[in-house]
């Protein structure tokens, strides 16, 4: 993980929808770091979907949190998706 970065946000978003993605990006950075219940992310999933429910807008945001942080949205939903347990840990690319 990259220290001190800011998550991709849309400042016209309200406080709830800010709280979902926020909420989202959590878990796919507790993904990566320690493992995370795959319903937990997904749910989250759901709820930023939400928000950014438009394929290309959600790229964006997926290409500026990876570049942020290093973790991938796509690959990390990806995953959780096709996996059989209930506690998904991704491993970070090099």
């Amino acid at each position: 993980m990259k220290p001190n970065y800011q998550y991709p946000l849309d400042f016209d978003w309200t406080k709830a929808e800010m709280i979902k993605v926020t909420t989202f990006y959590q878990l796919v950075e507790d993904a990566y770091e320690k493992g995370v219940d795959r319903d937990n992310l997904l749910a989250a999933y759901n709820g930023f979907k939400q928000v950014v429910p438009d394929k290309g807008t959600e790229r964006q945001y997926d290409r500026d949190f990876e570049d942020q942080s290093g973790y991938s949205i796509y690959q990390t939903v990806k995953a959780a998706r096709s996996a059989k347990q209930k506690i998904l840990k991704m491993v970070v690319k090099s």
